[in-house]
């Protein structure tokens, strides 16, 4: 087993990692940049080391520095995390070459299933359903134009590398593809430093399911189950829950199976997913494979009572997977929020600022993740994710229902969050019958913008009380007036409680 692990990440990703360690018996260090200097994981580490200023390019992403910092602390082993250079091969190769081991896939790996078209190639040679599309990234909008006929408009122009959104764009008629390529093109190339793209059939209503998949480096290789990711805005995951609503049995056995083939395939090892997408006759193709944890690892490891950083720390170390298929067995039902510091009233826009009150929810099967404290500054530099909140329950109902009490009871003050979306979700009729797909969300939007109204209309009789008071003020006709009780709203009494 490792001595001492180097994590090259920040916030509460790192916190879980070093979590990890901690109980492995392994000492951990910190990097961070000079925006972070305060944050949780900096205190949390066993040693510490800036390794730039506060973009992102200068700090987090800077793989000299970070190898630095491994070599000078004598850590034996990165642990990635998630965004940042979790899936970089380059950052892989410069581990490699240094002895350092890297805990993640190989670099040759990372290389195959980075690329999107050779992902799709290499599953679908071993006989994994594909979405239909492009099998090699397209010369130019002819080429585009001539793919997207083949296989029927609507489609979606994509970037080779890349995801969360950016380097895709959605076409509906040929008069789009021009205006489509080149704006996903210049997106793709700032973002991920190729212009190459390809055209992917875009599926009507589809739900988002992925396999959670573990293997060691001695061929030994099983799934957790799945999850169901169709929560989405603008492509980025909202919320997950396990299992799936829309799931049997016999499917899970078939998708499982599949999910294994792929990724033999493409010979991964460590902790990875292969995703795939499911149309509304059952019908599902591979959509990617992300060789990473994820971000929704805690509702897995909530319903199988298997730790899967531990196992994927272990399985780096050269330990064998201790586990086997036989062995996995799914218990109740977990339901995950991803929470940002953004504000779901005006188009979620970023909210970096001071924390000024902090208390997080608990009860029976919750769980927190999070680096969030009272006065801490969220900066302007990085993902607005600020935590992950879950809870399990016997069924998807008691999920649901101590997820709501959780959420309500979370109080997180001075910068806006998208707890009031997430509560507006899970009130939703449809999604309490697991009726959901990808455009869920997008299909439900407006009706936040219904609340903000509401909240306009308070603040203009608030206006029109004050204008009154400043007339009689200046005919000096003004008294204190008395206050009167009201009745305070049911969101504003239970955060009082707290």
């Amino acid at each position: 087993m490792f001595r001492k692990v180097l994590v090259a990440n920040r916030g509460e990703v790192a916190i879980r990692v070093m979590r990890a360690c901690r109980e492995l018996g392994i000492k951990t260090v910190a990097v961070y940049s000079e925006a972070d200097q305060e944050s949780l994981h900096v205190r949390y580490a066993d040693e510490c080391y800036c390794i730039g200023p506060s973009l992102p390019a200068e700090s987090y992403l800077n793989i000299k520095n970070i190898i630095e910092v491994a070599k000078a602390s004598k850590s034996e082993a990165i642990h990635p995390g998630y965004g940042f250079l979790a899936q970089i091969p380059a950052f892989a190769e410069a581990c490699e070459s240094e002895g350092i081991e890297f805990i993640g896939p190989s670099s040759e790996v990372l290389k195959t299933l980075g690329n999107k078209v050779t992902a799709r190639t290499t599953v679908s040679n071993v006989g994994v359903p594909v979405i239909p599309g492009s099998m090699a990234p397209f010369e130019d909008e002819n080429e585009a134009t001539k793919v997207a006929e083949e296989v029927g408009y609507p489609v979606l122009v994509k970037a080779v590398y890349g995801g969360g959104g950016r380097g895709l764009r959605l076409v509906h008629t040929k008069c789009e593809i021009s205006q489509a390529v080149e704006l996903a093109r210049l997106e793709a190339e700032t973002s991920f430093g190729s212009p190459q793209m390809y055209v992917e059939k875009l599926l009507d209503k589809p739900r988002h399911i992925e396999f959670q998949i573990l293997a060691d480096t001695k061929g030994n290789m099983i799934h957790l189950g799945e999850r169901e990711c169709s929560i989405q805005r603008r492509y980025q995951k909202l919320m997950e829950e396990t299992p799936s609503p829309m799931m049997t049995q016999d499917l899970r056995k078939v998708m499982g199976e599949t999910a294994i083939t792929a990724a033999k395939a493409a010979h991964c090892t460590s902790v990875f997913t292969v995703e795939f997408l499911v149309d509304k006759k059952g019908k599902f193709y591979f959509l990617e494979t992300n060789t990473r944890l994820q971000v929704e690892h805690l509702i897995t490891e909530m319903v199988t009572g298997v730790d899967i950083v531990k196992e994927q720390i272990r399985m780096a170390a050269g330990e064998e997977l201790q586990y086997k298929q036989e062995d996995i067995t799914m218990r109740g039902h977990a339901v995950n929020c991803r929470i940002n510091s953004e504000d779901p009233y005006k188009d979620f826009i970023p909210c970096p600022g001071v924390v000024t009150r902090y208390l997080p929810p608990g009860g029976p099967g919750v769980r927190v993740d999070s680096a969030l404290y009272s006065s801490y500054t969220i900066p302007v530099f990085y993902d607005s994710l600020i935590a992950k909140l879950a809870a399990w329950g016997t069924t998807r109902e008691e999920a649901i229902s101590r997820l709501r009490n959780a959420l309500t009871e979370y109080v997180i003050e001075g910068v806006k969050t998208t707890i009031p979306l997430q509560l507006r979700i899970l009130s939703d009729e449809n999604f309490r019958k697991g009726e959901i797909h990808t455009g869920f969300v997008n299909m439900r939007i407006g009706s936040l913008a219904a609340e903000e109204e509401h909240e306009g209309e308070e603040v203009a009789a608030l206006s029109t009380v004050l204008a009154a008071y400043l007339k009689r003020e200046k005919e000096g006709l003004a008294v204190i007036p008395r206050r009167t009780p009201h009745k305070a709203s049911s969101w504003k009494r239970a955060r009082s409680r707290w």
